[in-house]
């Protein structure tokens, strides 16, 4: 379980003002937004006062022309109250969501420059909570939590002056509450704070598994692990429910207690203030509006329960942003990229490399040394866990070794920017990622390329002879990861990707291991098409793929054990000879099978 997913036990204020800050860029509308709240709390201190005139003034006088001119401003007061609420409403949405779409961006941006071993600790499902219900949760705090916070508090601080200005005893006999009311407040902080970090925990979970077990939807079917997969998803789901009910049951206790002390204070005030009619040293009018003062007192103090516990759930969700905003990025792009020299020749050299994925780890590459010459062959093989595929991760700089040197064409790659690296390199890889869309968009992937280019790169791998057969041809529309393709069809793509980008540098992990022998020649044919004039480094299970590679580098535990072509490494009667046998026995076995 990665730490973001405990939920925090913390408070910690800073957060606040961490997230305060995305409103600078709007400072303006959020000013104008609280600005028309404070209209708005004005317009509602007026209502009463105008009742109290009508009570104490017009009706006693029988004045029709004064209790007219009173509830036409009361229902003016009333109507350009709601219009002022839209407004504010409006005006606070659209802070929420500009500001969001900041946040994002923010994170989408961070993601896409975290090195791939952030990907491989966190589940996909756990970091789309960040993108969406995270920032969902703190787009309902700056949509309707910051900004109204100040006219709660404006308002509330409004009504206790003009009752204290309007009669100081009956005033205190209204605020005789408070105390409760803040208590039960604190109450309800504290339980609703852990309840809802608690809900986001549950959901972050929830929605890893489910990620999951979709993307492995066929396992689980081929298995038959739908059972136990419901089973689990069942556990996950109760968790969540009843983290939601405990939320619940707290908002079903906070507020009827708050009507309640609302209800006590009311019956208090209509008690003193009933007597005090009765002995004429209290008007009805007076009376009556502080009725509605008390009644529109409480309604802020709820309120801003409500929006504590509005800010304690996006407290639990920014903890988990933030905490994503500031995973530090490992793989850095230099300050001043070095350029790569034009045209660029391919040559690559790895020079003493030590990796390994942690720093208290074992070394996966041990002083690993050796040069890839332009125009040549070179294939690395090994075991499974040999280091094979680390290198080429290492050379397309999704990490960085610990010691050594890796040079394209004799500048560090460290030096080069990202950009410019990957465009040299063409990567083709055994799991092939296809992207929901038409063909021509997998092959060109948004790069300048025309779609004629496009068509020749697939004509030359082989590629166009069933995409033409396709229904709507470049324009067939794939489903997720291209599934409704066969394996062969995808590798296919994936060489008519790299043979349209035309790299100087090509790099095949793994690229046949996967195929049926038939499918296997066909693309032995798309790969020689590749790999003409260019630099290559080809991984594979397969020896019989790499016999005319220039030069073969065996690994074993990380290190290079043997090096040479394929006849020599054969004769020297080594570790490649043993390997090569196996499978020769490997593929006996299968024909006469």
């Amino acid at each position: 379980m990665d730490d973001q997913d405990v939920p925090a036990t913390r408070y910690d204020a800073s957060l606040l003002r961490r997230l305060l800050r995305y409103l600078r860029p709007y400072g303006w509308l959020a000013a104008a937004a609280v600005l028309l709240l404070l209209v708005q709390s004005g317009l509602a201190l007026a209502g009463p006062r105008l009742t109290e005139r009508a009570l104490d003034v017009a009706i006693p006088r029988k004045d029709v022309g004064l209790l007219s001119l009173l509830a036409g401003l009361y229902l003016a007061t009333l109507l350009f109250e709601l219009v002022v609420e839209y407004g504010g409403a409006l005006l606070t949405a659209l802070v929420g969501q500009r500001v969001m779409y900041d946040l994002r961006m923010e994170i989408f941006g961070h993601l896409q420059r975290l090195s791939v071993t952030y990907f491989d600790r966190n589940p996909v499902g756990r970091l789309m909570t960040r993108v969406t219900s995270d920032v969902e949760t703190l787009n309902e705090l700056f949509s309707s939590g910051v900004v109204t916070i100040f006219g709660d508090v404006f308002t509330l601080l409004a009504i206790m002056g003009m009752m204290l200005v309007i009669d100081v005893r009956l005033a205190l006999v209204t605020f005789a509450v408070i105390p409760l009311v803040w208590l039960t407040a604190a109450i309800f902080r504290r339980r609703v704070r852990d309840a809802f970090r608690d809900i986001r925990f549950r959901v972050a979970r929830l929605n890893a598994f489910l990620q999951e077990r979709l993307s492995g939807m066929r396992i689980v079917q081929l298995f038959g692990r739908e059972a136990d997969s419901a089973r689990r998803f069942g556990e996950l789901n109760r968790e969540h429910l009843a983290a939601h009910l405990r939320s619940i049951t707290i908002y079903a206790i906070f507020f009827p207690a708050v009507e309640v002390l609302t209800a006590v204070a009311m019956a208090l005030l209509l008690w003193y203030g009933g007597l005090r009619v009765l002995d004429d040293t209290l008007t009805v009018g007076v009376l009556a509006a502080f009725i509605q003062y008390t009644r529109r007192f409480f309604q802020p103090l709820q309120d801003l329960s409500e929006k504590f516990n509005l800010l304690q759930s996006a407290m639990a969700s920014s903890e988990r942003v933030f905490g994503l905003l500031d995973e530090p990025v490992t793989v850095r792009e230099p300050a001043s990229p070095a350029p790569l020299s034009r045209p660029v020749r391919g040559e690559v050299r790895f020079d003493g490399i030590w990796f390994r994925y942690s720093p208290d780890g074992p070394w996966v590459l041990k002083d690993i040394s050796f040069t890839a010459s332009p125009g040549r062959t070179l294939a690395l093989v090994g075991h499974t866990g040999a280091g094979k595929t680390t290198i080429v991760n290492l050379l397309l700089r999704f990490y960085d070794a610990e010691r050594g040197r890796i040079t394209v064409d004799g500048v560090d790659i460290r030096d080069l920017s990202t950009a410019d690296l990957r465009s040299a390199i063409g990567f083709v890889q055994q799991d092939l990622f296809l992207f929901t869309g038409d063909i021509l968009h997998n092959l060109t992937l948004g790069a300048p390329i025309t779609r004629e280019a496009a068509r020749m790169a697939a004509g030359r791998v082989g590629a166009a002879r069933f995409i033409e057969r396709l229904p709507a041809g470049y324009e067939h529309r794939l489903g997720e990861r291209g599934r409704n393709l066969s394996v062969g069809e995808r590798q296919l793509l994936s060489f008519a990707r790299a043979l349209a980008l035309d790299p100087r540098i090509l790099v095949l992990d793994e690229a046949t291991s996967s195929v049926d022998a038939e499918a296997e020649a066909q693309i032995q044919r798309a790969i020689a098409e590749l790999m003409a004039g260019r630099t290559s480094l080809v991984v594979a299970h397969r020896l019989s793929t790499i016999l005319h590679a220039d030069e073969i580098l065996v690994l074993h535990h990380g290190e290079i054990r043997e090096r040479g072509t394929h006849r020599e490494l054969l004769a020297a009667g080594g570790l490649y000879q043993r390997l090569y046998q196996l499978q020769l026995r490997g593929q006996e076995v299968r024909r006469i099978a």
